[in-house]
């Protein structure tokens, strides 16, 4: 088993070195800042809007009516849901182990190059909603279907004329079955990180237990969230939505109340914190053994690398599950996307940066801040034990008890969200094959996802997460390329919407199919409907 994980370390190392290599780092930036200019810095314009039509009426509701179906023979979830999916898929272990991985093998600069990729992913995040959401389409089981691969391969090139409408038509279509294809590898890189950071979670607080062998408890652990998952994920998106709107508010605050307590009680160090992470933007010597020199290009991939996997602004991930909402108005859904990003890196990856560094610190300029190795033993220690060894610090058992509580917790929902994504693909590729066809070829997703989380519990830790960044970067490609080609329609549908909130009288542009477009017009009303009574 040990041959062949370094087998597979070292063909992963070679391709990661390639999908995370300059021109990656260029197009997500690139495209961000495309975005941006086509649509007026709309996360910056609209950001308030972007609460005020999300988060704050959504607050407001709770106890009320839901838009939850317009049509009850839809298969369709609450656009809070929605988001809760998509952000549970977000907010896992990759907020706090990734942050702390992050900083420990880029430095504390890799937190702003978090910040630059999140500015520009929310508007990243809200172009692939709003085109999730356009090119959506209504199954015979009255379940919505719709993402990268969706988008991809009917909207590129769709009202181009002559031999370059095929030759982009052409092209749209490989890109959806690569992105497709890609998101299902993603699927199981990143529930692979996740259990493999649940194992090791409970490795690390067992693994001082005398009589205690780790590596049965990883096993159980594996086996355990194998189960769990699956009773999960035979009730579908239905069930997913329900079990990640109650853990993932739940789970985040408790991980936001404690984080600020830890940063309160070292509100000295919280200035030394920030000067750590803006004066090592190029450059890092790392604290533990004065190993220094590392390149700029580290840092930034790093930075960018994690804050993808953390946010994935650019996967055309988190839009699969935003596709499910009842709302009819892609805009009104993609501002979740603007949110979803602020509240993933802004809020929950900062705090994690902070308790990190200001845990990890002292007084005299905080330049030792980290200690990556254990000062009885010598030996480096895990992003997982670095992470729980800050929480250890201010609540002692009480921490560890909290910290094997949340961290599962974050992990399961995520690889909760990454089956779904998972399965849309797999049914995108096998649409072909008829119902039967695609049913089958879902068990059998199912059933292999399942099955490889037990064989990710027992992974070495780095290596789940360098085949997860791998995968992420393959799955970035092809929806980059795509956004950039159909930026202009995002545009175009934005201002669409907001011609409209200022009551021009101009035909909505809420579905690329002009059948389902005029039944969305006419369920508007309905929605608004219920958004009076809920104000």
């Amino acid at each position: 088993m040990d041959k062949f994980f370094e087998v597979v370390a070292a063909v992963n190392s070679a391709i990661n070195g390639v999908v995370w290599g300059w021109p990656m780092i260029i197009l997500i930036l690139g495209t961000g800042i495309l975005l941006t200019i086509r649509t007026k810095a709309l996360q910056v314009r609209k950001f308030g809007t972007s609460w005020g039509e999300t988060i704050i009426p959504t607050v407001k509701s709770i106890g009320k009516k839901q838009v939850k179906g317009l049509n009850e023979k839809e298969k369709t979830i609450s656009p809070f849901e929605a988001f809760s999916t998509a952000i549970s898929g977000t907010v896992g272990t990759g907020n706090i182990i990734g942050v702390t991985s992050a900083i420990m093998s880029g430095g504390p600069g890799a937190v702003f190059w978090m910040w630059i990729s999140a500015f520009f992913g929310m508007v990243t995040n809200y172009a692939e909603n709003v085109l999730g959401m356009f090119f959506r389409k209504k199954g015979s089981d009255g379940e919505f279907s719709g993402g990268p691969m969706q988008y991809l391969s009917e909207g590129i090139g769709r009202d181009v004329k002559g031999k370059g409408g095929s030759f982009l038509r052409g092209l749209g279509k490989v890109l959806g079955i690569m992105a497709a294809v890609f998101c299902v590898l993603a699927a199981i890189g990143m529930s692979g990180a996740q259990t493999n950071n649940i194992a090791g979670t409970f490795e690390d607080i067992f693994g001082g237990v005398p009589g205690v062998n780790t590596d049965v408890v990883v096993l159980i652990v594996g086996i355990v969230v194998a189960i769990v998952l699956a009773l999960v994920i035979l009730g579908g998106i239905k069930a997913i939505g329900r079990v990640t709107s109650i853990l993932v508010p739940f789970m985040s605050l408790i991980f936001i109340f404690m984080a600020l307590i830890i940063i309160f009680a070292n509100i000295a160090l919280i200035g030394s914190a920030f000067a750590l992470i803006f004066g090592n933007i190029f450059s890092f010597e790392a604290a533990a053994g004065g190993v220094g020199g590392y390149m700029f290009a580290q840092i930034i991939q790093k930075g960018l690398a994690r804050g993808v996997f953390s946010n994935e602004a650019g996967l055309g991930s988190s839009v699969i599950a935003h596709s499910a909402s009842a709302t009819r108005e892609p805009v009104k859904q993609g501002l979740w996307g603007i949110f979803e990003v602020f509240f993933d890196t802004f809020i929950i990856c900062t705090l994690t940066a902070l308790v990190i560094l200001v845990s990890f610190g002292d007084e005299a300029g905080m330049t030792n801040v980290l200690y990556y190795v254990n000062p009885e033993t010598g030996n480096s220690l895990s992003t997982t034990v670095v992470s729980m060894k800050a929480f250890q610090g201010m609540f002692g058992n009480v921490g560890t008890v909290i910290y094997a509580t949340i961290i599962p917790l974050f992990a399961f929902t995520t690889i909760l969200a990454w089956s779904y994504y998972g399965e849309k693909c797999v049914q995108f590729l096998f649409r072909k094959t008829g119902e039967k066809g695609q049913k089958i070829a879902t068990i059998v997703f199912k059933v292999a996802y399942v099955l490889l989380v037990i064989v990710a519990a027992v992974m070495e830790n780095t290596l789940a997460w360098e085949i997860s960044d791998t995968f992420n970067g393959l799955m970035a490609l092809p929806n980059l390329v795509g956004l950039v080609i159909m930026s202009g329609l995002v545009a175009k549908i934005t201002k669409n919407y907001f011609d409209r909130k200022k009551g021009l009288d101009v035909e909505p542009m809420l579905s690329a199919y002009p059948e389902q477009n005029e039944a969305f017009a006419a369920d508007l009303e309905v929605e608004q409907e219920v958004e009076q009574e809920n104000a």
